[in-house]
C-alpha cells in the first residue's frame, strides 16, 4: 500500500497512520520527523535544513524531494508506505511520480468546528507520541500516558483560534495537491466526522475492495486507539 495521506488538523491522520503502521508494518513517513532526526544527528543535511527553519523559511523542494527519495529507497518501504506531509507543492507531487507509483491519495476531512472540538481536547505523550482526546479517547489515569506513565501535555497550537487559522492555512497549501490527485483519479475522499473507531474499519474495507491494501496483517491483534 503506497499512499499519500492528506487532511487538515483534527482530521485524524495520526490515528489512522498509527493503526495501519502497527497492523500492517507499513512505515509512516513524515518529512517533519525526518527533518528533526537529521537536525538531532547534526548531519550535513540536518544543518542545511536547520538554517532554513531558523530563518522561518520553507525547506526548498529539491532538498525535501531528495530526503523523501532516500527514505523511500530503504528496505522497510518495499511493501509500502504512508506519506504524511509530502507532497506539499505541485513540484513535489510531480517529483514523487518519478520516484515511485502512488496507489492512492487519501483525503481525510472534517468540518472546521469538528477539528476545533477534537484538537482543543487533545493531549499528547511527549515520550512515545501517543495521542489522547479527553472527550473521545481519554487516558485511563488523569493526564498520564497509559503506555509509559509519562505526564501528558497540551500543545500551544491547540487553542481554538489557532486551530481555525491552521485549518485555513492547510487548505490554502494543500488544495492544489488534493486537486492534483483528483485529476489523476486516485483520490479517495473520506469523511472522518464519524471518528476513528467507526472510520478506520470503513476505510480499511474500502482499501481492500479497491485492491490498494494488498498485504496480510503482520499484527492482526492491533486495536483501534
Amino acid at each position: 500500500m503506497r499512499i499519500v495521506l492528506l487532511g487538515p488538523p483534527g482530521a485524524g491522520k495520526g490515528t489512522y497512520a498509527s493503526y495501519f503502521k502497527k497492523k500492517y508494518c507499513i512505515p509512516h513517513i513524515s518529512t517533519g520527523d525526518i527533518f528533526r532526526a537529521e537536525i538531532a544527528k547534526n548531519t550535513e543535511l540536518g544543518r542545511r535544513i536547520k538554517e532554513y527553519i531558523e530563518k522561518g523559511l520553507l525547506v526548498p523542494d529539491e532538498i525535501v524531494i531528495e530526503v523523501v527519495k532516500q527514505r523511500l529507497s530503504q528496505p522497510d518501504c518495499e511493501k509500502g508506505f504512508i506519506l504524511d506531509g509530502f507532497p506539499r507543492t505541485i513540484a513535489q507531487a510531480k517529483a514523487l511520480d518519478k520516484i515511485t507509483k502512488i496507489d492512492a491519495a487519501i483525503h481525510l476531512y472534517v468540518p472546521m468546528e469538528v477539528a476545533v472540538d477534537r484538537l482543543s481536547n487533545r493531549y499528547i505523550c511527549p515520550k512515545c507520541g501517543r495521542i489522547y482526546n479527553l472527550k473521545f479517547m481519554p487516558p485511563k489515569n488523569d493526564l498520564v500516558c497509559d503506555d509509559d506513565g509519562t505526564p501528558l501535555i497540551r500543545r500551544k497550537d491547540d487553542e481554538p483560534e489557532v486551530i481555525r487559522k491552521r485549518y485555513e492555512i492547510y487548505y490554502q497549501t494543500f488544495q492544489p495537491i488534493i486537486d492534483f490527485y483528483k485529476e489523476k483519479d486516485i483520490l479517495i475522499e473520506f469523511d472522518n466526522t464519524v471518528g476513528s473507531e467507526v472510520g478506520i474499519p470503513m476505510l480499511e474495507k474500502i482499501l481492500i475492495e479497491k485492491n490498494i491494501l494488498k498485504i496480510e496483517p503482520c499484527n492482526p491483534s492491533v486495536s483501534i486507539q
